[in-house]
C-alpha cells in the first residue's frame, strides 16, 4: 500500500512539466474513460485505499471522487491493462454493472491526466441539495442516442443543458436552455425557475457523462415534473453511438471535458469565439497569472499578444518579481480578488 493512499491521493514530487515529460516517454497507448454510479458505500476510506493501490499497480491516472452516495471517475488506463482494469472494477459488488464511457476523440493520445488522485468527498458532485430535496432512486428515463434524436424531432421537448456556461458555450444541442451558471450548485435552482409552469412538458436533460442529469432528474421529479428524460451516458456516449450507428449528429460544436484535453470534437463546426478578439475559437486556457487562473477562450494570436493573460491587470502581475507574485497569490486566496468568468468583459479589457 502506498503511504500516501490514505491521504486522499498520489503525492507526486514532479511538477506539471515533469509529469508531461514522463508521459511523453511512454511507448504504449492509453484509453481515456469516465464512469459514475450512485450507490451507498459504507466504508469509503477503505475503498479509496483499495482502489488507489490497485489502480496505481495498473499505472492508471485520473481523478476519482468517492462518497457515501457513490463514485465519479475520469481516468486514463494503459491499453495493455484495459482488460484487467475492467475485470477489477466489475468484480466489485458496488460497481459490477457500471458502464464505461470511452472518449471518441483524444488529441493527446490518452495523455488526458498527469497523475492518480482518489479522494473521499461529501458528495461526488457538489450540488447543495439536502437529502429531502430529491430521491436518487426516482430518476428520469434514460434515452439512447436514437431515442434522444427522435424525441427532439417529434415530441417538441424542452432541452436543458445541465453543464456550466463555459462548457455549453463551445458546444450544445440546438435550441437547448443554456443556464448562465458557473457551478452545478448554482444551476439547479436556475433550471427549476426556468421550467416553472412547464411541469407537464417533456423535459430532456443532458450533460457531459450523465452524472449531473441523474441528480437533476431526481430533483425535477421531486418538484412535480412528470416526463423527465436524460441522455444516457451524456455527450460522451452520444458521440460514440452516433458514430457507430451512423445517426444524425444533433450536437453542435465541441464537448468540454475536465482533463488535460479540455475538449473533444463532436462536430466540425466552431460555434464559440475568442473572448478577447471575437474570432472563431474554442481554445480554452487558464490565465497564466496563477493568482487569477481564469478559464477562458483565447485564440493563439491573443495568447501571444496578451502574454496568456485575461486582462491588463494580470499582465502586470506576471511581470512582477516572483516574491511579489507570491504575495498577490496569498492575498487573492484570502479575498478572491480576481475574476469570475461572468464578472469581467474580456473583449474590452485591453481597450483604453
Amino acid at each position: 500500500m502506498d503511504p500516501n493512499a490514505g491521504k486522499g491521493g498520489l503525492v507526486n514530487k514532479l511538477d506539471k512539466e515533469g509529469l508531461i515529460a514522463k508521459l511523453q516517454q511512454e511507448t504504449f497507448k492509453r484509453i481515456t474513460l469516465s464512469f459514475y454510479k450512485y450507490v451507498i458505500i459504507e466504508n469509503t476510506h477503505e475503498l479509496r485505499d483499495d482502489l488507489f493501490a490497485k489502480w496505481k499497480d495498473l499505472n492508471c491516472l485520473g481523478r476519482i471522487y468517492i462518497s457515501r452516495e457513490g463514485i465519479n471517475a475520469q481516468m486514463s488506463v494503459p491499453e495493455h491493462f484495459w482488460d484487467e482494469f475492467q475485470q477489477h472494477v466489475h468484480s466489485l459488488e458496488y460497481f459490477k454493472d457500471v458502464p464505461f464511457k470511452i472518449a471518441v476523440t483524444d488529441k493527446t493520445e490518452g495523455k488526458s491526466f498527469l497523475k492518480l488522485k482518489v479522494k473521499v468527498r461529501e458528495q461526488i458532485v457538489a450540488d447543495g441539495l439536502k437529502p429531502e430535496d430529491y430521491d436518487v432512486t426516482n430518476v428520469g428515463a434514460h434515452l439512447n442516442a436514437k431515442d434522444w434524436n427522435e424525441a427532439i424531432e417529434k415530441e417538441n421537448p424542452i432541452v436543458v443543458d445541465m453543464r456550466n456556461h463555459y462548457e455549453s458555450e463551445i458546444g450544445h444541442f440546438e435550441g437547448a436552455i443554456l443556464p448562465e451558471a458557473e457551478t452545478f450548485k448554482e444551476e439547479l435552482p436556475m433550471v427549476l425557475e426556468k421550467l416553472k409552469g412547464k411541469e407537464d412538458r417533456k423535459i430532456l436533460l443532458y450533460c457531459t457523462g450523465g452524472i449531473r442529469c441523474e441528480k437533476t432528474s431526481a430533483y425535477l421529479k421531486h418538484h412535480g415534473f412528470g416526463d423527465v428524460n436524460q441522455l444516457h451516458g451524456g455527450i460522451i456516449d452520444y458521440a460514440r453511438q452516433i458514430s457507430e450507428e451512423e445517426l444524425e449528429n444533433k450536437f453542435q460544436g465541441i464537448n468540454f471535458v475536465f482533463d488535460e484535453r479540455l475538449s473533444e470534437d463532436i462536430s466540425p463546426e466552431l460555434i464559440s469565439q475568442c473572448h478577447q478578439c471575437g474570432e472563431k475559437s474554442a481554445r480554452h486556457t487558464n490565465c497564466v497569472n496563477k493568482a487569477c487562473n481564469l478559464l477562458f477562450i483565447q485564440c493563439e494570436k491573443c495568447e501571444e499578444k496578451n502574454e496568456g493573460c485575461c486582462t491588463p491587470q494580470c499582465v502586470e502581475v506576471i511581470n512582477l518579481p516572483e516574491e511579489e507574485q507570491e504575495q498577490i497569490r496569498r492575498k487573492a486566496k484570502e479575498t478572491k480578488r480576481f475574476h469570475r468568468h461572468s464578472k469581467v468583459n474580456l473583449r474590452n479589457a485591453f481597450k483604453k
